[in-house]
């Protein structure tokens, strides 16, 4: 398999006041071309930082994160933002849907952002939500919202999906339901997930899982 992004020797802390505080103490791991890796640890040990440090969002207190060769840490701010937009998809906890705009809406604004997008009625179709195209946001229940963002996500058609904690606010049949699509797109699609999570049932649809405990990896 490719190994398509890099974490390498990464450490984070951050300064409260006069107090510094260690959330990673040294991790090191890749992502493959077409896995489903799980990043699991309890509440507190990281792991949403990673996820934010590998999207572009954070970036480490030491060492260095590769995506095709380039350290993003040290690349450009228009490079960064090209590398956000069609390297990357991300799936928060919260949706992060846009209120005013419709199921379709959502899917179509991510899609324009890529010059070769996935087709917004075949993402709405694969999602199971084809009924639902015109319903706003709060139209919808919790694990239909959160089929919008995986289908908004994957809608740029990037390399690869970050997942924070995508279960986190669903019920166990929506929870099942949504890690249900994941895992067919993940294997019929070949399509590539990190997921951040504390839940046992993303956990056990994994190919790969990350342990992370006190800061570092657990072996």
């Amino acid at each position: 398999m490719k190994e398509i992004l890099t974490v390498n020797n990464v450490k984070k802390q951050y300064k409260v006041g006069e107090v510094i505080l260690p959330v990673l103490r040294g991790i090191s791991f890749g992502l493959y071309e077409g896995e489903l890796v799980v990043i699991l640890g309890p509440s507190g040990s990281g792991k949403s930082t990673v996820l934010n440090m590998i999207g572009g969002i954070d970036s480490p207190s030491e060492g260095q994160i590769f995506y095709n060769n380039k350290d993003i840490g040290a690349i450009s701010d228009r490079e960064l933002t090209k590398y956000r937009s069609n390297a990357i998809g991300f799936v928060f906890q919260f949706y992060n849907l846009l209120q005013n705009l419709t199921a379709r809406e959502n899917i179509e604004i991510a899609a324009g952002l890529s010059n070769d997008p996935l087709d917004t009625d075949t993402l709405l179709e694969e999602i199971g939500l084809t009924d639902h195209a015109r319903h706003f946001p709060a139209q919808l229940s919790g694990g239909q919202q959160q089929r919008i963002a995986v289908a908004r996500a994957l809608a740029a058609k990037p390399q690869f999906i970050l997942a924070d904690e995508p279960t986190a606010n669903l019920d166990s049949k929506s929870a099942e339901n949504l890690l249900d699509i994941m895992e067919k797109l993940n294997q019929e699609e070949g399509i590539t997930f990190l997921f951040s999570t504390h839940d046992s049932r993303v956990m056990q649809r994994a190919k790969r899982v990350v342990t992370l405990e006190d800061g570092k990896i657990k072996n």
